[in-house]
């Protein structure tokens, strides 16, 4: 199980930006692989700290972790968050470590950016919108979409960056006054792979890549909300040579209902009945996410009650069960009547058992709204 992002920080989850940033410096800083070579335990603490600043740092992120948790970034490779290798952090966070181990806070070791190593090059993300019915939202659907990324060329070949040498950046060395000042930046050349084209065939671009239509398939958790956004690790577009490809990242829609409304968790429907079915009693078949339900009203129902059907709601995308389905009884008034029922009315009038007698067990209007949010 997934430590809590604040936990790993040692923040709590009312710290300002400012406060999560020290802590994150902190956190990168005693587990720098710089500081602990070789140290396993160590690197994982380093990955944990920058993941958890990944999220932390992002109010969007933030605001979706708040309220989800972890399931705001699972399924599908999550929604924003997700393990991070070295060059990611680095490429992201690198000023966070400022001067403190060197050439520009760069890193040593796995292929980073301090010691000379090159560069992965990342390719492109790219964004699809996916539409999902009610039913989709409530059980969960695996989605396969058509999708147009680039990827490399066959028969492209690279040859080592005669620019940077193969490692990727161009070191610098200036005079100051307060003595020889080094800097490394990406190679322009190569744009920090450490490779360029040698050969590539007349169909791929200057990047030795080419456009190719590939059919994705797309697990799509229970629960998810109109406006979430999901990531396909690896399904973006290829990097040119040595590079790891960029990410698909599906953005939710959702389709309305003709008869349920969604709000959270639960699901709400308005149900109309006559007034001889409310003083009589009646049942209905009604409609719920996992197809028709009947339920049954007891003579004598009032206009405005809410009939909870417990678990019959949507799915909770943190796995805590399912919410609930409110059904709204709404006794329609009819508008016009003929002699007969006309001259009925005007008899029951001043009659003792039509008028109103609402007893404790009959909420109130804010009563009733209260228990829905409750």
């Amino acid at each position: 199980m997934k430590e809590d992002y604040y936990e790993v920080l040692g923040v709590g989850k009312s710290a300002s930006a400012a406060e999560i940033k020290k802590a994150y410096r902190k956190m990168a800083l005693k587990y720098h692989p710089d500081k602990n070579p070789g140290d396993s335990k160590a690197e994982e603490m380093f990955k944990k700290s920058a993941e958890a600043y990944e999220v932390l740092s992002n109010p969007d992120k933030k605001a979706r972790y708040d309220q989800f948790g972890h399931a705001a970034f699972d399924g599908a490779g999550g929604f924003g968050g997700g393990s991070m290798n070295m060059d990611d952090i680095f490429s992201q966070f690198g000023d966070i470590f400022g001067s403190a181990f060197g050439g520009g806070g760069g890193f040593s070791g796995f292929g980073g950016f301090g010691g000379g190593g090159q560069r992965r090059v990342k390719g492109s993300n790219l964004r699809i919108r996916v539409k999902l019915s009610l039913e989709e939202v409530a059980n969960g659907v695996e989605k396969k979409v058509k999708v147009r990324r680039k990827v490399q060329a066959e028969g492209v070949s690279y040859a080592t960056c005669g620019t940077c040498g193969g490692r990727g950046q161009v070191t610098k060395v200036t005079n100051t006054i307060l003595g020889r000042m080094q800097t490394a930046t990406t190679c322009s050349t190569c744009g920090g792979s450490g490779q360029v084209i040698d050969k590539k065939p007349s169909d791929a671009d200057a990047q030795g890549l080419k456009v190719q239509e590939e059919t994705v398939s797309i697990k799509i958790p229970a629960g998810v909300e109109e406006g979430m956004q999901l990531k396909v690790p690896g399904k973006g577009n290829d990097a040119p040579g040595n590079g790891v490809a960029g990410d698909l990242l599906v953005a939710i829609e959702t389709e309305e209902h003709l008869t349920l409304k969604r709000e959270g968790d639960n699901l709400h429907y308005d149900l109309y009945i006559s007034f001889s079915e409310a003083v009589l009693g009646t049942s209905k078949e009604i409609d719920a996410v996992g197809g028709k339900v009947r339920i049954k009203l007891e003579p004598g129902i009032q206009s405005g009650k809410i009939l909870r059907l417990r678990g019959k709601g949507i799915s909770s995308i943190n796995g805590y069960g399912s919410g609930d389905l409110l059904v709204h009884v709404n006794v329609w008034t009819p508008k016009e009547l003929n002699k007969e029922q006309r001259e009925f009315f005007e008899r029951m009038q001043g009659n003792e058992n039509f008028d109103p007698k609402p007893e404790k067990s009959d909420k109130s209007f804010f009563e009733k709204v209260k228990d829905m949010f409750s």
